[in-house]
């Protein structure tokens, strides 16, 4: 029996995973990461690196990130309290949908996560005070390899739905794109 129900986005390699529950009077069991289901649309890579956030403020921004090749990851993101809205840009160099986003909104309820492929920057917006993010990532944090793109770039033109009410020094000096910026 299949434990999660995977759909495709308009960005190729990003995936929305829904996480299915079984129930009883107890309370509930899910699944969170199968390694052998996820592979089937692109996870193939070892889990490296397990990170968990809290952001304390609705309307905080945090991104928007990515790691250089060869230090490059796929991440798997789900909410594990409260509510974002989760976005990932894909910055591949010849990508049908070169520095198009896609964005879901992951709450602690909804049992849903963000498969995201190497090659995309990643953000997200706290909806509500309080929220925690659990990150599985297939490669380390590299420091030599991180990259950024402000979440404010017009060239991306995010439609974030609060106002930003906070963000990092380091993710407000991540540069906007330039027009020679060809992908990574």
């Amino acid at each position: 029996m299949a434990r999660f129900s995977i759909r495709d986005t308009s960005l190729k390699g990003l995936h929305v995973v829904q996480r299915r529950k079984v129930e009883d009077s107890r309370g509930f069991f899910s699944r969170f990461f199968c390694a052998d289901e996820i592979a089937a649309v692109g996870f193939l890579r070892p889990i490296s690196q397990i990170n968990h956030t809290l952001t304390k403020r609705r309307g905080s921004v945090r991104g928007m990130h990515f790691q250089f090749s060869p230090h490059s990851e796929d991440k798997f993101v789900s909410c594990l309290r409260g509510e974002v809205f989760d976005v990932a840009v894909d910055l591949r160099k010849d990508s049908p949908t070169f520095l198009q986003w896609h964005a879901e909104i992951l709450t602690a309820d909804n049992d849903r996560s963000l498969l995201i492929p190497q090659g995309f920057a990643h953000g997200f917006q706290t909806l509500v005070d309080d929220v925690e993010l659990l990150y599985l990532h297939s490669a380390p944090y590299a420091q030599c390899a991180e990259g950024g793109v402000s979440p404010t770039d017009p060239k991306l033109a995010i439609a974030w739905p609060l106002e930003l009410t906070e963000l990092s020094p380091r993710d407000a000096a991540h540069p906007h794109l330039t027009n020679d910026f060809g992908g990574i």
